[in-house]
């Protein structure tokens, strides 16, 4: 059998990965006399290795994080910033997503409570997670403009069943009422199925304000508290640090 048609049978078996380096490990293995189960699992692991890798990029594009935020671009060093460093190290291991926890991001703006909110986020891309992350405004609004086109539920189930949702600046602006409703159906139907991170400047006791109707306020607060963990960062902001350094710099 030659290898026009071992490759031509890797193309129809969708083996892309095991067929781009198919000549390159034939090589090695004749240089290096491997073994046929070596060579077999060297071409395979080739295989998952780009399987894995278009996999991750898939992920990656649907949850629009920032793949600069980072754990490593993350300034942890800044003398004048408090946040619990060995709590967010052991957060970026996502083992609270397999405890179905939410996590909660305390902290005046400027901070980098997004930036840490999308860097555990991309940990748990690269586990193989599905996550997405929006802003609390825009996120609502990408499901309420299904709305015309009909897809309004299929957006909303999409939010629903995310193994992971980060919802950026949480309670920062009004909901309508169709989306409080949207917002409540979210955390009703993850509770204790799935894990949510939120970045706020707002105290858990002005949660249920983001609801008009009280007792729903309670009931989405509630659950969302319910085992949660809290991680709180304070200083002065970093954008406000770097205009003032950018000033001195120019006098």
């Amino acid at each position: 059998m030659n290898d026009i048609s071992i490759k031509n049978k890797m193309q129809k078996l969708k083996l892309s990965g095991m067929m781009d380096l198919y000549d390159h490990r034939l090589e090695q293995a004749m240089n290096e006399k491997w073994s046929y189960s070596i060579f077999l699992d060297m071409l395979l692991t080739d295989a998952l290795e780009k399987r894995n890798h278009r996999q991750f990029s898939l992920r990656l594009a649907k949850s629009r994080l920032d793949v600069t935020k980072t754990l490593e671009t993350f300034d942890f060093k800044r003398k004048d910033l408090m946040v619990s460093v060995p709590l967010i190290r052991e957060l970026s291991t996502c083992g609270f997503m397999e405890k179905k926890q939410n996590l909660f991001l305390f902290g005046k703006s400027g901070l980098g409570k997004s930036h840490l909110a999308q860097a555990i986020g991309l940990q748990a891309c690269r586990q193989g997670h599905g996550v997405i992350f929006q802003c609390a405004q825009d996120l609502m609004n990408t499901i309420y403009a299904g709305i015309g086109d009909g897809t309004r539920n299929k957006r909303l189930q999409q939010v629903i069943k995310t193994p992971l949702l980060i919802i950026d600046d949480f309670g920062l602006q009004e909901l309508t009422e169709e989306q409080q409703r949207d917002l409540y159906r979210i955390i009703a139907e993850r509770y204790e199925k799935r894990s949510i991170i939120l970045t706020t400047n707002r105290a858990i006791e002005e949660w249920s304000g983001i609801f008009s109707n009280a007792l729903v306020g309670s009931a989405a607060v509630d659950r969302l508290v319910h085992r949660g963990v809290e991680v709180f960062l304070d200083g002065p902001s970093h954008r406000l640090v770097e205009y003032k350094k950018g000033c001195k710099s120019k006098l």
